[in-house]
């Protein structure tokens, strides 16, 4: 019952590992994300992170609902689970990395808050999505619904959070929940090629557009980080060296300086 962590050229791997509970997040699990997140972001030669969960019968089938009775018994208890939650959301939101979730299977509850924090989402035809807090009497956390209805409109997060039904990879798809549905066997391909064309990409560039996307969608969103990282991008080298290829017609070579 781990997180693991793993480097494949410039592509940082997350890997939810409890597959005895269809990789249902527990304590220890949120805890592990944000330092592996400080880990890949300190890592200059890495491009962008990829989440999967182990095997392939779910990404995360939600926070581990057996720890509540512990987890959730006192108000301090409850801050304490809250906030390596938040901890964690504020992880995957906040790198100036591309984050990916490559989903199978199971993707409720914490699982989707998970998934709707990275910046793109890639399923299987297997994939099923759902938040039942309505069905526990569990108030979904203000992150999470805040990054609902920026991803699929303040519409369609009512139906998904007030029913608690389950949505397959198709309907995801058609609200804009996810980017892309592969068949399941050809999943993880697709995912390696979306993530290498990122890695080919200039990362100062993908790192501004990130921090202004991420400006617009939080509330009180930190413009003044967004029109840094814009600033930075023009005096930068990969600026020069992106001009230099287009000119001399080849493809270039960026150092994310």
């Amino acid at each position: 019952m781990s997180v693991r962590t793993q480097r494949d050229g410039a592509i940082g791997w997350i890997v939810l590992d409890n597959p005895a509970k269809r990789n249902a997040i527990n304590g220890g699990m949120w805890r592990a994300i944000p330092p592996a997140m400080k880990g890949f972001d300190a890592d200059p030669g890495l491009r962008c992170v990829v989440i999967r969960g182990a095997g392939t019968e779910a990404f995360a089938a939600g926070a581990d609902i057996s720890e509540f009775e512990q987890a959730r018994a006192s108000q301090e208890a409850v801050r304490g689970y809250d906030g390596a939650l938040e901890a964690t959301l504020a992880a995957l939101e906040g790198s100036p990395r591309p984050v990916l979730a490559m989903i199978h299977g199971y993707c409720f509850g914490g699982g989707l808050e998970i998934a709707l924090a990275c910046d793109l989402r890639y399923s299987g035809e297997s994939g099923q999505f759902a938040i039942p807090a309505a069905r526990l009497s569990i108030g979904y956390g203000v992150r999470g619904t805040s990054r609902l209805v920026a991803t699929v409109g303040h519409t369609r997060a009512r139906e998904i959070l007030y029913t608690g039904r389950r949505l397959d990879a198709r309907e995801a798809l058609s609200i804009g929940l996810v980017n892309g549905v592969t068949p399941d066997s050809e999943l993880e391909d697709r995912v390696r090629e979306i993530a290498s064309q990122l890695a080919e990409n200039a990362p100062l560039s993908i790192q501004a557009s990130k921090a202004v996307i991420e400006a617009v969608v939080e509330p009180h969103g930190d413009f003044s980080r967004a029109n840094e990282a814009v600033r930075r991008c023009a005096s930068s080298e990969d600026y020069k060296e992106g001009r230099r290829a287009f000119m001399e017609k080849r493809k270039p070579r960026f150092q994310g300086k």
